[in-house]
Formats: structure tokens, sequence, C-alpha cells
């Protein structure tokens, strides 16, 4: 899995149908900075709204997952978000010129085809992953559907669908790498049966519905006479029931390519959560009102998370190691109160203190009861968010920052030897006069012990 984000390296457009409008549209991917997310826009309507990847902004669930917001609509959008969810692209914007993303093939293959030909970029920005920690459930007794997120240090998913019939079966797939999306996901076409193609047809959807883009699964004996008005139906010189007992549309790409797809449509609708996840996803005949159903329930954890933690890998290399720091800061012993800065970017730094008995404030800090003074942790965070302000200039050795202002502060949790604290400093405003606004944040593992608002002032050296 990625740790940094990921967007594009220039725009790409695909062209087609949509499954149920029938509507012809253009559909544009444009590289996003980090943390834009995915975003849908409606070039076709006045103003051309956006719509972000929302699972809040669900609207509709009728054979799809579609999405609405400030009067625009997106139709089927699971196909396109799978895709992009397979290939860990984190911000894109999607430009469309009609209600819904092309159908294409009923896959998300073209889709991917389309985005590593615009080929990936890393950005300067970790992936904010929302890790399951303890087991979350979803279930739908009247209809036997279940969901479980368990907790794992990464993201697989397993399905089963068993629709009780002769034909289809139960079937299972499993995704136990995201990187294998592409090559074992990706191409599983979307699916249906017999008897609910007319009912589908006669309810305004699958408008742009075609024998080439579903598989249809034949469950009970066809006379010749329904088949011919299948034929005219979509417009087929005729069409015949295979053995494997489907229409002769398509040949199958996997022997349980149902399953694949309904686990494709699973990645798809909760990317709308918000956020990567890690976790082990279990679902026992899904679909998209219980997936959707099971997004929302991530998202309102996600909220009630009150860490966010920033994630932080020891073993990957710092962005400022401590030799470099001290050419930034002037501090020095007993007073620079960092070992390792391991994120920057326009908006936001992270840095790390390892907190050890051998530091010179425990020798008068309740020596019987070592803890970590709270104000020499809002002076850790200051120092993190120095190096942030002092980046900004091309000569920073010339520089010193002042603190002016500290507001919000709360100490929520002890800080004692042996923890790392990991702390982040967010830029809340523009830099202006050499003022800077930061939101800080202190963690130890997934526990939030400090949170400050700080306001200080970049003064050039005389």
């Amino acid at each position: 899995m990625y740790f940094k984000q990921h967007t594009i390296k220039k725009s790409v457009t695909i062209s087609g149908v949509g499954l149920h409008t029938g509507v012809d549209a253009n559909m544009t991917f444009l590289p996003a900075p980090p943390n834009h997310g995915v975003k849908f826009q409606r070039v076709d309507i006045e103003g051309q709204p956006i719509v972000d990847a929302d699972v809040d902004n669900v609207v509709d669930l009728s054979r799809g997952t579609t999405i609405e917001q400030s009067g625009a609509r997106i139709n089927t959008v699971e196909h396109t978000m799978a895709a992009l969810v397979g290939l860990e692209i984190d911000n894109v914007l999607i430009q469309l010129d009609g209600p819904e993303p092309p159908i294409m093939d009923g896959s998300s293959r073209q889709f991917v085809d389309a985005l590593k030909c615009a080929g990936m970029e890393e950005q300067n920005a970790l992936r904010k992953f929302y890790e399951v920690e303890e087991s979350v459930f979803y279930r739908e007794p009247a209809r036997d559907v279940e969901l479980a997120a368990l907790p794992l240090d990464d993201y697989r998913l397993t399905v089963m669908i068993d629709y009780n019939s002769p034909v289809l079966g139960s079937q299972h797939a499993s995704l136990t790498d995201i990187s294998q999306f592409e090559k074992e996901i990706s191409s599983s076409r979307t699916f249906c049966f017999l008897h609910e193609l007319e009912m589908l047809y006669k309810n305004n959807l699958i408008k742009g519905g075609d024998l080439n883009n579903a598989i249809v699964v034949v469950d009970r004996i066809v006379e010749d006479n329904e088949l011919d008005y299948l034929a005219g139906l979509f417009n087929k010189p005729k069409v015949e029931v295979k053995k494997e007992g489907i229409l002769n549309n398509v040949e199958l790409r996997h022997r349980n390519e149902p399953a694949r797809h309904k686990l494709l449509d699973l990645v798809g609708d909760l990317a709308l959560a918000g956020r990567p996840l890690k976790a082990q996803i279990l679902a026992a005949r899904p679909g998209h009102a219980a997936n959707v159903a099971f997004a929302k329930k991530l998202k309102r954890l996600m909220e009630k998370d009150e860490s966010s933690a920033p994630y932080y890998n020891p073993n990957l290399p710092p962005v400022f190691d401590i030799n470099q720091i001290k050419d930034i800061l002037p501090h020095r012993l007993p007073f620079l109160l960092l070992d390792k800065i391991i994120h920057l970017d326009d908006t936001t730094v992270t840095g790390v203190k390892n907190v050890t008995y051998n530091e010179s404030f425990f020798q008068g800090h309740f020596p019987g009861n070592p803890v970590m003074p709270g104000v020499l942790i809002v002076e850790a965070m200051a120092q993190i968010g120095g190096i942030f302000v002092l980046n900004t200039v091309p000569d920073p050795q010339n520089y010193w920052t002042y603190f002016l202002k500290i507001e919000e502060c709360k100490f929520r949790k002890m800080v004692l030897p042996g923890d790392t604290l990991v702390i982040e400093c967010e830029l809340l405003e523009p830099i202006k006069r050499g003022i800077a606004k930061m939101k800080g944040r202190a963690f130890v593992g997934k526990s939030l012990v400090t949170e400050s608002i700080m306001i200080a002032s970049i003064v050039r050296k005389k």
C-alpha cells in the first residue's frame, strides 16, 4: 500500500453512454492537489457545480450508487470509484458533461487503463488511513446480508454471494492485496438475471444497457419468442442461451465473475467513506444499499475518532534528520526537542520526539513520578511549526521565530518516559507579514495528548 497520496500526471478522457440514463457523456480525469480527495464536476450545468464523492451525498441506490450535491447529480459512481481505489489514487477532479459516467464494458477495466495511461504521481502528503481497531458489523436480517470490518494493518476483502439460483449458485471472491485489483477484479462486469431485464427497462433503468456491457444470467426455461423479444429490445439479430446458463452476449472472464464484480462494487461504495481503509472486509450477499449503509457507519466512526493520528513508520527515511534540523533551528541542548521531521507539505508538518528518562527536565519535574511538562510539549510543537515557517524562506538560518500567542491549549493525557510523541502542525491561514497561525496536535500512539493553536512571528536577524 502507498503511504503517500497520489494523483495522476495528466488529464485523460473517456467517452461513452451511461448505463441507466442512456446519455452519452465525456468523462475527464484531471490531476488534483494533496488533500483534495475525489470530486466530480458537472461541466454541462450552469455554474459547473462540484459533487464530493462522499457517502453522505448518496441519494439513490436503484441498481447503482448515485450522489448529488448543489443540485448536481452523478449516477452510478461505483465503478469509477473502484478504479481509483484499486490504483490508490487519492486526489482527482472528474469532469462530466452528462449525468452518468460511461458504462463502457460494465467493469472498471477501461477506467483503470485510462488512468494508467495518464500516469501516477506521488505527492508530498501522507495518506490519512482509517485503521479499524475494533470489529464493526452491519446486518440486514430480512435479506440475510452481513458485512464486517475486522482489524488488520492492510486492506483485504472477501465477498460471498448466493442467489439461490441453480445457474449462479454460491460464489466467493477475495482480494488479499489492493495491488491485485487491476489484474484480478477490475475486468469483472456487472450482471443481472434475465427476469430482471424487462423490469429494469420498464422502470427507466438500463437505458444505456446493451448485451455487450453486462452478463445476463438465465435461471429458467426461455421460449424462443422471448429470446426474439430480447433481441429486438437490444437491437441484436439473435440471442441464445449458452450451456453455462448465460446469454450468448459475452464470454465469462472468470469462473466467479459475478462474485468478483460484487467485490468491485463493494470497493467502490466503501470509497465514499472518504479515507483509505486498513481492515479486513467480509461481506455476505452485499448490495449497494448495504454497502452504502456500512460506509456511513464507518464514516461516523471516523468522525468520532478524535485522534486521526498521523501515520508514522519508523522504517521510512525522514524528511529532515537531527543534523538537518540543527541547520534550520537555532535551539540546542537541553532545549532542542525534536528528533526528526517525517512529513512536510504546503500546509502541514509532522515531527517526532522520542521521550526518554535521560531528558534533563525529568531531574526536577516529579523525579519520583516523571511526567513530561506540558509547556515543553507545546514548545516541541512550536519547534515543529517553526520548521514549517522557516522552510518558506530561502535562507532560514537568517531568521528567528517567536511565540506571539497560544490559544485553546488542552492537555489530555500525560506523556511519560518511553513514549514517542508524533506531532502534527497545520497552517490555518496563509502566512502574512511574517505572522503564522497553526494548529498543533501531539499524539502518543492513537491517543491525542495535547492540542493548541499557536501564533508566531518570523523575524529576520539583525
